[in-house]
């Protein structure tokens, strides 16, 4: 199966509600429909995570998520874009009606432009961002295959997205806009 056909068959799974694992930078990542509440809903329950802890939401440009976040002055706009694409997540304020499935208790939310060329295709055919979140159980080491999706997830998700991860050993740098501060190393 080609990779084009590959991508089509998971946005096919995501925008029925349904679960898909793809390669990220570092591990293999469990992705949704963010706008959809029992998608989300049924991932924090695979993941075993609580809703308070948020998301992040991955893209293929910066422009896919505009309709989560706030509006931005300049010198923020700045500072997210030098990150991007790459492997850098950043903790941007929440535009006000983000639904609380994907900020938890935060005012912010986690969002990050990929480089990784399957989620980047996933992003454009799908037409907009996509819930990111390791392939794990809460508290568990991720998934860096698809044998190790396998093993961990097969009777709970709908699809694995199968390809190459992008090379990095640790997931990605989680930083906050606002303050310039890291996170996640």
């Amino acid at each position: 199966m080609s990779t084009g056909w590959k991508v089509a068959t998971a946005v096919r799974w995501i925008i029925g509600g349904g679960i898909v694992a793809y390669p990220t930078e570092a591990v293999f990542g469990l992705g949704c429909n963010p706008s959809d509440p029992l998608a989300v809903a049924r991932l924090l329950a695979i993941k075993r995570r609580p809703v308070d802890r948020g998301l992040i939401l991955v893209a293929a440009r910066r422009a896919q998520l505009d309709p989560w976040l706030q509006p931005l002055p300049d010198r923020l706009e700045q500072r997210l874009q030098r990150g991007w694409p790459g492997p850098t997540t950043w903790l941007v304020p929440a535009a006000a009606d983000c639904p609380g499935w994907l900020t938890g208790q935060h005012t912010t939310l986690a969002v990050r432009v990929s480089a990784h060329p399957l989620v980047k295709a996933l992003c454009e055919r799908l037409g907009g961002a996509l819930v990111s979140t390791s392939a794990n159980r809460h508290h568990q080491p991720p998934a860096r295959s698809v044998l190790g999706v396998q093993l961990r997830f097969a009777a709970d998700i709908d699809y694995i997205l199968s390809g190459p991860l992008g090379g990095r050993q640790q997931p990605t740098t989680i930083r906050d806009l606002v303050s310039g501060q890291t996170v996640r190393p």
